[in-house]
C-alpha cells in the first residue's frame, strides 16, 4: 500500500461527514425547543437514562487523541501504547466509587457546587472556576489544532477554515440545544466511534485468522520483540508513575465529564452511568490497541510516519488498506465527529463555570434570576467558542500535545484533591480548599511549562531542530567515510589497518556526537509530567492549611453532608 486517498477529497467522507452535521443540528433545532429553564441548559433537565448516559460519557470522553493517537503510539512504540489506553481507563471506577454517588447527591450543575457546599461559596467558586476554565481552555486548544490537522489531513481543507467550522458547529449545539443537543451529539458519536472501530478490529484479525498470538508473533518478528516489551515511549519509572497518576486522577477532575452526573435523575443511576461507560471505554482501548498493532503489521511503520510522525494516521490508513475508500471516508467522518462531542462537552463545562461559578456565585453572590443565568451562560458559549476559533488558529503549526497532559494535571492537581478532601474530610476548609486548588494549578501549569515538552520542544526549538541536524549529519558524514574507507579493503593483505581506520572513524564520530549532544537545550525541570509532585503538594498544602486554621462552621455542617452524599435527600 503505497499510495493513499488521505489528504485528497473524495465524495464518501463528505456525504458521510454532511449526514452527521444534518443529524446533529436537526437534533440541536429538536432540543431548543426543550431548553427553556437553568436545569434544561446544564443538565438536559436530569432526564437522561444510565445507558444514555453511559454513552453520552463515552462519546465525551473517548477523544480524537483517545482514537486516533492511541492507535499511532502502539504502531509506532509498541506496548508502552498501552500506558495511555490503560491510565485514561483506570480513572473510571475511581469516578465510580468515590465521585459519582457523592457530586450527584451534592451538587447542582458543577463540581464547585460539591466543594462550597459547607464552605464559603465566594473564594471556593472562584478558585474552582479558575481550575476548571484552565482545563477546558487547554483542552479546547488541542482539540481545536488537532482538529484542524485532522481535517487538512483526511478531507484535504484549509486549516483555518475546518477550525472555523469546528467552531460553529460547537456553539450552535450548546448555544441553542444546551445539554440536551450536547447528550445527544455524543451519544451518537460514541455508537458511530464504537461501531467503525469494531468492524476494523473485525477485519484486522480476520487477516490474523482471528489468532491474536499470530498479529503479536509477526509484530515480533518485523520489529524485533522490543517492541512487545515495556520501555520504548517511557524509560523512567518516576516517569511512568507520574503520568499515571495524571491519566487516572485527572478524569476524576475533568469538569466536562463531572458535570454529566447532574443530568440523571438520581445517584443510583450516576452509578450505573458509570458501570456502562467503564465498560464501553474498556472495549474502545482494547481496540485500539489492536489497530496499533495491525497497522504496524499491515501499513508498516514508515508509511505511517511518512504521512504523520506522530503516527496519528495509523487507524486511517489501516482502514483503508482493510476496507478500501469508503471505508476510510466513513472513519475520517467519525474522527470528525469525535472531535464536535468533545469540544461541545468543553464548551458547556466552561460556559457553567464561568456563569454558574463565577458570574452567579461570586459576582452576583448567589442571587441571580434563572433567565439572567441562561442569558450569560449563552454569552459565555459565543465567548468561549470565539476564544477557541482564534486560539486554535495561533497555535496553527505548534506541537500542543503538552496540552492534552497539561490539562489532565490541571485536573488531577487542582480539581480532584479539592473534590475528595471537601466529601471525605471533616476538617477540611474553605482557606485550604484555596490553597490546594491553585497550588495544584500553579504547579502543573509551571512545572509543565519549564519541562522538556514546552521548554525544549516549543521555547528552544529551533536550536533542538540545529543541534539534532549537526549530529544527522555528522552520522552520514561518517557512514560516507566508511563506506569509502570499506571500499579500500583488500581481502588477506590491509584488513587490520581498514578494520583500524573504521573504529577510529566510528570513535571520532562518537565524540563529536557526544560533543554536539551536550550543547542541547535542557529543561529547568526535568520531568516531562509533574503530577507526582503538583497532585501532592496540592493534598499536601490543603491538609495542612486546614490544620492550621480550622473552621467550625465547615467541621459541624461535615455530618450533614455526608448523610446527604450518602442518601440524597434534599438533592436536586
Amino acid at each position: 500500500m503505497q499510495q493513499t486517498a488521505i489528504g485528497q477529497v473524495h465524495i464518501t467522507s463528505i456525504l458521510f461527514f454532511i449526514l452527521f452535521v444534518i443529524t446533529t443540528l436537526a437534533i440541536t433545532y429538536w432540543a431548543a425547543k426543550r431548553t427553556r429553564t437553568t436545569r434544561d441548559f446544564y443538565a438536559a433537565g436530569r432526564s437522561v437514562t444510565g445507558l444514555q448516559n453511559g454513552l453520552a460519557l463515552a462519546g465525551d470522553y473517548m477523544s480524537a487523541a483517545s482514537f486516533l493517537g492511541i492507535a499511532g503510539l502502539v504502531s509506532t512504540k509498541g506496548y508502552d501504547g498501552l500506558i495511555y489506553s490503560v491510565g485514561w481507563l483506570v480513572g473510571w471506577p475511581i469516578i465510580m466509587f468515590l465521585i459519582a454517588e457523592p457530586l450527584r447527591n451534592l451538587g447542582k450543575y458543577t463540581f464547585a457546587d460539591v466543594v462550597a457546599y459547607r464552605l464559603k461559596q465566594r473564594p471556593i467558586r472562584g478558585a474552582a472556576a479558575a481550575g476548571s476554565l484552565v482545563t477546558v481552555l487547554f483542552y479546547l486548544i488541542a482539540q481545536m489544532v488537532g482538529a484542524g490537522t485532522l481535517v487538512k489531513l483526511m478531507f484535504g481543507l484549509p486549516f483555518e477554515v475546518a477550525v472555523i467550522v469546528v467552531g460553529a458547529l460547537m456553539i450552535s449545539y450548546v448555544l441553542f440545544g444546551g445539554m440536551i443537543a450536547t447528550t445527544w451529539v455524543q451519544i451518537i458519536k460514541a455508537a458511530l466511534l464504537l461501531g467503525g472501530a469494531t468492524v476494523l478490529v473485525f477485519l484486522t484479525l480476520l487477516t490474523f485468522g482471528f489468532s491474536y498470538g499470530d498479529l503479536f508473533s509477526q509484530a515480533a518478528h518485523q520489529y524485533g520483540d522490543k517492541f512487545l516489551q515495556p520501555g520504548g515511549l517511557i524509560t523512567s519509572p518516576l516517569e511512568a508513575f507520574s503520568l499515571g497518576l495524571a491519566l487516572m486522577f485527572g478524569t476524576a477532575g475533568l469538569p466536562h465529564i463531572l458535570m454529566r452526573f447532574y443530568t440523571v435523575p438520581d445517584a443510583k443511576t450516576a452509578r450505573k452511568s458509570v458501570f456502562y461507560a467503564t465498560g464501553f471505554i474498556g472495549y474502545f482501548y482494547i481496540l485500539t490497541v489492536t489497530i496499533g498493532f495491525g497497522a504496524a503489521v499491515l501499513v508498516k511503520q514508515q508509511i505511517i510516519t511518512g504521512i504523520d510522525k506522530g503516527g496519528n494516521m495509523a487507524a486511517p490508513l489501516l482502514a483503508e488498506a482493510l476496507g478500501g475508500t469508503f471505508f476510510l471516508g466513513f472513519l475520517a467522518a467519525v474522527a470528525f465527529a469525535t472531535i464536535l462531542a468533545v469540544v461541545s462537552g468543553l464548551t458547556l463545562a466552561g460556559a457553567s463555570a464561568l456563569s454558574h461559578d463565577l458570574y452567579v456565585g461570586v459576582i452576583r453572590r448567589g442571587k441571580a434570576a434563572e433567565r439572567e443565568e441562561i442569558k450569560v451562560a449563552k454569552i459565555a458559549t459565543i465567548l468561549l467558542g470565539l476564544a477557541a476559533i482564534l486560539l486554535g488558529i495561533l497555535f496553527k503549526g505548534q506541537n500542543v500535545a503538552f496540552m492534552v497532559g497539561l490539562a489532565f494535571a490541571v485536573a488531577c492537581s487542582a480539581n480532584f484533591p479539592a473534590l475528595l478532601l471537601s466529601i471525605t474530610w471533616k476538617k477540611f476548609t474553605t482557606k485550604g480548599a484555596v490553597a490546594s486548588i491553585y497550588t495544584g494549578l500553579i504547579l502543573a501549569a509551571g512545572l509543565i511549562i519549564l519541562s522538556p515538552t514546552v521548554w525544549v520542544d516549543v521555547f528552544h526549538a529551533k536550536e533542538k531542530k540545529i543541534v539534532e541536524t549537526r549530529m544527522k549529519d555528522i552520522g552520514t558524514q561518517s557512514k560516507t567515510k566508511i563506506e569509502a574507507i570499506e571500499k579500500q579493503r583488500i581481502p588477506g593483505k590491509n584488513e587490520d589497518r581498514i578494520n583500524t581506520d573504521i573504529a577510529a572513524e566510528k570513535s571520532t564520530a562518537e565524540s563529536r556526537t557526544e560533543e554536539i549532544k551536550a550543547t542541547m537545550p535542557k529543561a529547568i525541570f526535568p520531568m516531562k509530567n509533574p503530577a507526582v509532585i503538583s497532585m501532592g503538594m496540592a493534598f499536601l498544602v490543603g491538609i495542612l492549611i486546614s490544620l492550621m486554621a480550622p473552621e467550625k462552621e465547615a467541621e459541624a455542617r461535615f455530618e450533614d453532608e455526608k448523610i446527604r452524599s450518602y442518601i440524597g435527600i434534599g438533592s436536586e
